[in-house]
């Protein structure tokens, strides 16, 4: 019910939009984009990019693009990898073959909306719910209807399981949503069925308006062998569901048959219905080949339009190559809400701050910060990669997201870092689903930091507002030549989350500092009660999304694991998960 309610939240913030930005979005530091993150019905993940321009008066095209079995939003979007484990970063490349549509097809509002299941598996998510189908018909129809502007159209795609999530779509409704241009099954049909749930809604959709394009992308999967064995069951793959859709589809719209490199071709006499079938002569794994490296989203998406031979070949090189995100840019933001348009600057707010009393003062700072006034780019974590042992000696990587830089309050151009309680701290990243840093966690971010500046020690009033500021001020003049993104570390103590704290409560554990060395001034303390701050505290916020292995995992459920917490924590299972 509370995700549902996150997602009635969200749509009715989005509503709300009238102009280029939209509430909720951030700006993106890359490509003229906002972004958009948020959970919704029982664990959903939803990614929205929509471009930096958005303008009402144009028509928007509203792409949902459905995540393959077993792998993350990020995954899907894709960046370039930073070694080859990460592999599954550099298959699909949804958001840069967007990018692509959208260089060749101006005057369009081209919005992404990329949706994973918390299972990492649309089959298995819809089997775990009675109502799924509703579900997804649901948050499409209302995510397009929430969006501003009058003429929109949806393109549904999904590759490997994320086909199931466009069954589902199909099969809710008596008939297809006539909003609905455009539906693309990249190596994605396996569940097809020739019933009236798919078949015949698929025909009569079809015959509702010559603009409507069904487009299936598959090869000949019925011989390919992994480690010596079938990858398919004898009744299953793309392949033979291919075949049973153009079966179906043929006895009312007849198909031609042509060439097109590797591919047998197949269409209706309109080109509404469009068949690409790899004829597999090495007899390779194509499935997710076909979606990356041969531009399958940028197929998918104009086949029968003046762009379809605009943007590249499909089959041929990648056509979207400087579009891809660099390996060290977040692909996501932090659930952070907008900054207000009348928040105040980091100067207003420092000023206000230094006339409150301790506890005035850490109420105002939670308001500000969970409000929104926070820098646009503060909400972009960058990775960050552990690699380390478990407690059974089992190498692991861990890639999680982190803030480039510590808590501030303010714009871009105007913003303070501000030193707090931790549980003021605490607070804020409960309320922005992060979770506090391990000493482990401070030593790796340093480790990983673009910009590793000196410490610079005050010594009076150490306690006072007007420290904060004055050091914050030399920290901006420290990286005057540094741009806003890259991690920044040696410039705050952090504070922890530590074992020290079962015994020593009402305690603040402070760790970090790190000189150029790399060694911190400040070793793990809890010394200090826990409504002390002083202006060399930071609070830098933890994703709790994380990825094991290449899998999402929960952080705080990883830090209590006694096999997996070594791999962050040098106290072994993290007993006190936050303040």
């Amino acid at each position: 019910m509370t995700e549902l309610l996150c997602l009635v939240g969200f749509l009715a913030l989005l509503a709300g939009a009238s102009c280029a930005g939209l509430p909720g979005f951030t700006q993106a530091p890359r490509y003229s984009e906002q972004v958009s993150l948020t959970t919704v019905l029982d664990g959903v993940r939803v990614a929205i990019n929509a471009p930096a321009g958005f303008s009402p008066e144009w028509p928007t095209l509203v792409v949902f693009y459905a995540t393959p079995n077993g792998n993350s939003l990020e995954q899907t979007l894709g960046r370039r990898p930073k070694s080859p484990d990460e592999w599954r970063f550099d298959i699909q490349h949804v958001a840069a073959q967007v990018r692509k549509l959208r260089e060749v097809r101006p005057g369009q509002n081209t919005v992404l909306v990329c949706v994973q299941s918390p299972e990492l598996s649309w089959p298995a998510w819809r089997a775990g719910h009675a109502d799924a189908d509703t579900l997804i018909l649901g948050l499409v129809e209302d995510t397009v209807a929430a969006l501003p502007g009058t003429d929109k159209r949806v393109a549904l795609l999904g590759h490997s399981g994320g086909g199931s999530f466009l069954l589902g779509f199909i099969q809710a409704g008596a008939q297809i949503p006539a909003r609905v241009e455009r539906i693309g099954f990249l190596d994605a049909n396996y569940s097809y069925s020739d019933d009236e749930a798919h078949g015949d809604r698929l025909l009569a959709w079809l015959a509702g308006a010559p603009a409507r394009r069904l487009v299936v992308i598959a090869y000949d999967d019925r011989t390919v062998t992994l480690d010596g064995r079938p990858i398919v069951p004898a009744d299953g793959g793309t392949y033979r569901a291919t075949q049973r859709m153009m079966d179906r589809l043929a006895r009312d719209r007849p198909l031609s048959h042509s060439l097109h490199l590797d591919f047998d071709l197949y269409t209706d006499a309109g080109r509404q219905a469009v068949f690409y079938v790899n004829r597999n002569d090495a007899n390779e794994i194509l499935h997710t080949a076909l979606v990356g490296e041969h531009n399958g989203v940028l197929q998918a998406l104009t086949v029968g339009t003046a762009e379809e031979t605009a943007w590249g070949v499909f089959g041929g090189e990648r056509a979207y190559t400087r579009w891809i995100e660099p390996a060290d840019e977040a692909v996501v933001p932090a659930a952070i809400p907008p900054r207000p348009v009348d928040a105040p600057g980091g100067a207003t707010v420092m000023s206000g701050l230094a006339a409150l009393s301790g506890p005035e003062r850490e109420a105002e700072t939670l308001a500000q910060i969970t409000s929104g006034n926070v820098p646009d780019f503060l909400r972009c974590f960058r990775r960050v990669t552990v690699a380390g042992k478990d407690a059974a000696g089992v190498e692991h990587t861990v890639a999680l997201d982190v803030t480039p830089d510590y808590l501030s309050v303010g714009s871009d151009d105007d913003f303070c870092r501000l030193p707090m309680t931790p549980a003021t701290a605490q607070r804020i990243a409960d309320a922005f689903g992060c979770l506090l840093p391990t000493t482990v966690l401070v030593d790796e971010i340093y480790r990983a930091a673009e910009a590793k500046l000196p410490p610079r020690p005050l010594v009076h009033e150490r306690e006072a507002v007007t420290t904060f500021v004055q050091h914050s001020t030399i920290i901006q003049e420290q990286r005057a030549a540094i741009p806003h993104g890259p991690i920044v570390a040696g410039i705050k103590k952090d504070i922890v989350l530590t074992n020290r704290l079962r015994e020593r409560a009402g305690r603040v554990a402070i760790y970090g500092w790190h000189r150029p060395d790399g060694r911190p001034i400040q070793p793990l303390t809890t010394v200090h009660g826990s409504t002390y701050v002083d202006y060399s505290h930071g609070v830098r916020l933890v994703g709790r999304r994380a990825l094991l292995d290449g899998r999402e995992c929960d952080l705080a459920e990883l830090l209590r694991d006694p096999n997996l917490a070594p791999l962050l924590s040098d106290e072994g299972p993290l007993m006190v998960p936050g303040y």
